[in-house]
Formats: structure tokens, sequence, C-alpha cells
């Protein structure tokens, strides 16, 4: 957290006509209770969607894209999953970076000590408004060899899906879904399957075995390692609509 401190330093000494030798403390580096946050850009919307994330005054993220996370995308080495943040309520800005005048969004939220919890910045296509959706993680350590696996659906255009992790083209119509009916905005429960390659595959929920492989709207791959844990996100193109994306994050 100190190097993330001294990157904020820096970015406001050079954006500043002069920086001052006192500094207050940032929710950043905190003395007391903490949480842990992750932010996600999911804004479907190019001009909006590239952004600078400001938590209270300090740099949280820099010219994020489509499917970007912070603090894993700051520079090495402040590449961890998630930053300790301070118990409390918080306030999270997110400017254009290519105008930083522009604020896209304002996001308020509530840090709980002990917690991990990710914040996505969704919507934006068409005009639309760019909303938050805020998802507590399970990040507890996995005993042995396991693994942990969920997903989150970010996608209007999909609507609730049906989600299946399998070997790499096993038969959908003799496969079991590892999730049913995941709607929009919604977060599965997780899943902790054994390690190993794992091809994943949505589909509209509720479709009928036969007619599964013809249906998939989206499909990815990930390799689970002991320890792992990995959520999958499935969401509309950067401009909104079809084709659908899908973005893995690195929890642990």
């Amino acid at each position: 957290m100190r190097n993330l401190k001294s990157l904020a330093v820096a970015i406001t000494c050079a954006l500043a006509a002069a920086c001052g030798t006192k500094e207050a403390a940032s929710p950043l580096e905190p003395t007391g209770p903490t949480g842990r946050v992750r932010f996600v850009d999911m804004i479907t919307d190019t001009t909006k969607g590239r952004v600078n994330a400001i938590l209270e005054g300090v740099p949280f993220g820099v010219n994020l894209v489509y499917g970007q996370s912070t603090p894993a995308t700051l520079p090495s080495p402040s590449t961890a999953n998630y930053s300790a943040v301070y118990a409390g309520n918080r306030t999270l800005l997110l400017k254009r970076t290519a105008d930083t005048s522009a604020v896209v969004a304002t996001i308020s939220f509530t840090v709980t000590s002990g917690q991990d919890q990710t914040i996505y910045a969704i919507g934006g296509a068409g005009g639309t408004a760019v909303t938050s959706l805020f998802v507590q993680d399970d990040n507890s350590a996995v005993a042995g060899s396991g693994t942990r696996l969920r997903i989150v659906n970010l996608s209007p255009t999909a609507g609730a899906v049906d989600v299946f992790v399998t070997a790499a083209n096993a038969d959908l119509s003799a496969a079991t879904p590892a999730f049913t009916n995941v709607g929009y905005r919604g977060a599965s429960t997780y899943l902790t399957p054994a390690i190993g390659a794992y091809q994943i595959r949505f589909v509209p929920a509720g479709t009928a075995a036969a007619s599964r492989a013809g249906a998939v709207v989206a499909t990815t791959s990930v390799t689970l390692t002991a320890g792992a844990g990995r959520t999958v996100i499935i969401g509309d193109r950067n401009t909104g609509g079809s084709p659908l994306t899908t973005t893995i994050l690195t929890d642990q």
C-alpha cells in the first residue's frame, strides 16, 4: 500500500502547481479496520468508458478501459487484486480520461471491516446512465488443492443464463449446468471444481438440452490451479449489445 500511496502522491504532484509536504490521511493507507475493494470498468460507452477512478482524492485507477480492473492495472509492484481501504462510507469518482473535468459517475459505497467487495460500473450504452453494482466476494483460503469459481452476469442482452463448466467441447445435451438462471446484475454462488482446464459456456436460461449447443451466447476457457479463485463476467460488447463478451478476474 506504501507503493500505491507513492504513486498517488506522484500523480497528484505532477498535476498540481505545487505539492505540500504534509498530507492528510488517505483511505488507501488506513490505520484502522479495513476491508478490501476492487473496481471494474464495465461501462458500455466508448466516450464515457475510458475513465480515471479516484477514491476520495486519491488515484485508484488510471485510463481504465472496458473490462479492466483496479488496483490490478496499476503499475508494478502495485498490482494486487484488491486494495485495503479504511472501513466506513466511501466515495469513488469516475472521470473521463480524455477530459477530467467530465464526471462520468459518483459511486457511494460502504467498506465493511474484513470483507472483500467488487464495485462494477455498468451501463452507458445509448446514452443511458452509468450505474454501479456491488458484489461481496469470498476470498478465504481454499482447503488443500481446491479452487473457487463464480459467475457475474452484466449482460442485459443475454438476460438470465444457464452456465456450463465442462471439459473442452463436452456434449452440452448431456451436461448438467453448474449454475442456473443467473440473471442480469446477478452473481452466482461459488463452485469449487477440481484443478484443471475448463470451458465455460453460457446459454439462455431454460434452453432444452438438445438445443443448448446451438444456443450458446458466449464462451471462454479458464485453467484453475490449487488455491486459485476466479470470477467470470458475461457482458455486452463495449458499446452495448452483441456479440457478448467474457472477462476473467483473478480473485486469488
